[in-house]
């Protein structure tokens, strides 16, 4: 069993895996920035990751290992044997992007993965921690890799023209020579299909949306919480089951119900009907979070004479302020981001939310970089916000706190 510990035999083989995975994604990489065509290559990868691994546990700088692969993979970049293929076309710029992108991404990683490993017998728990490393770093190309790839595409495609994705729909790399010009998707959105009142809907009527939700979450998870009452347990179990019910079944009865109140096609009724989406999972979220704060300031609240509202609104709130950060955030993205009920329910163009307004570009008779434009749109305020709100939240952890 120990020989599967060497290092001799845990070196190459996590070198030859990791220099598929950095392979992949040089060329993946240089071919979306570039459009230019790269992909990695087989016996490439196995002689590098080879090389890669047998270096990790010599005696040897991290640098000194990285800057001699570097090289390797340059000079293999002009051979049948590269570790990332380059195209024909591709001047040498792109060979010795590739090759240092690769030699580093491999070496350096690969030398840190076997940090304090032996040459020899690898014991166990060395053996576990280069194995856990190198799988962490695959983790977190993998899920960078699926948040950053759409993203880069929906932005690289708004900036384009009808022209360039005529020409090419999968040459995702940008001419700054245009300059400006790279907006005029953008300018068109806000300046021809009135994005800015699609913005300002979707806005107010999500901050409505998180002041109902927290309006009747509130009080309803501090009941269920705090106060003794017959069904207490079977309610605080039941408060999710809205959700086994898909929307798609509730949406005709909806719209049925709207349509003979005249709420079809109103800003008050999408109002109206958004909450119902989101208070359970926000009764879910704060009576789990109230339960958690001490009990013991409450009544000692209580003692000094203040009544059941007061103590929620003096001591419970100010202590769940990250409980209420989350779960505004949480409600602000449902409604921000909701289509299926906007779609149903609202025709009047002048009254879209922002993901109606969205789906209206879904045209033949307008081009595919509008509708990139309008995704973008719709996705930074709410990335910034939750990144403002996320080290807010972060901070707020301990604010419930008791020192004893």
């Amino acid at each position: 069993m120990n020989v599967f510990w060497h290092s001799s035999v845990t070196g190459p083989i996590i070198g030859v895996l990791w220099s598929f995975v950095i392979a992949t994604t040089v060329a993946v990489l240089l071919s979306f920035t570039t459009g230019d065509a790269f992909r990695p290559g087989l016996i490439g990868c196995l002689f590098m990751g080879g090389f890669a691994g047998i270096m990790a546990v010599q005696p040897v700088s991290r640098v000194l290992v990285a800057a001699c692969a570097a090289i390797l993979a340059v000079a293999f970049s002009y051979t049948a044997v590269s570790p990332v293929h380059v195209a024909g076309n591709v001047g040498h710029g792109g060979h010795w992007a590739a090759g240092i992108a690769f030699g580093i991404g491999l070496a350096w990683p690969v030398r840190v993965m076997f940090d304090g490993c032996p040459k020899g017998v690898l014991g166990r728990h060395e053996w576990e921690a280069a194995v856990i490393r190198f799988l962490t770093g695959v983790g977190y190309i993998f899920f960078t890799a699926a948040v950053a790839i759409p993203f880069y595409v929906m932005v690289m495609t708004s900036l384009k023209t009808q022209g360039e994705l005529i020409a090419n729909p999968l040459d995702f790399s940008i001419d700054f020579n245009r300059g400006w010009e790279l907006l005029r998707s953008y300018e068109e959105l806000f300046r021809d299909f009135n994005f800015g009142r699609y913005m300002w809907t979707s806005f107010y009527i999500s901050v409505l949306t998180v002041l109902i939700t927290l309006l009747f979450s509130i009080p309803g998870a501090y009941a269920v919480a705090r106060l003794r009452f017959k069904g207490q347990k079977g309610l605080s179990r039941s408060i999710l089951l809205i959700y086994m019910v898909p929307m798609i079944v509730l949406a005709l009865p909806i719209y049925i119900a709207f349509s003979m109140t005249g709420l079809r096609n109103s800003i008050i009724g999408i109002v109206m009907i958004y909450p119902v989406t989101t208070i359970p999972v926000a009764l879910y979220m704060l009576q789990g979070y109230f339960r958690g704060l001490p009990a013991e300031v409450e009544e000692a609240g209580l003692m000094d004479g203040l009544g059941r509202l007061q103590v929620i609104w003096k001591i419970t709130l100010p202590l769940s302020l990250p409980a209420l950060a989350s779960v505004s955030l949480y409600v602000f993205m449902i409604a921000w981001n909701e289509f299926l009920l906007a779609f149903m329910l609202l025709d009047d163009p002048s009254k879209f939310t922002l993901t109606r307004g969205i789906a209206s570009l879904n045209s033949s008779e307008i081009p595919r970089q509008h509708l990139m434009a309008g995704a973008v749109i719709a996705t930074v305020p709410v990335m910034v916000m939750f990144l403002g709100l996320e080290k807010f939240m972060t901070r707020g952890l301990t604010a419930g706190s008791v020192k004893g």
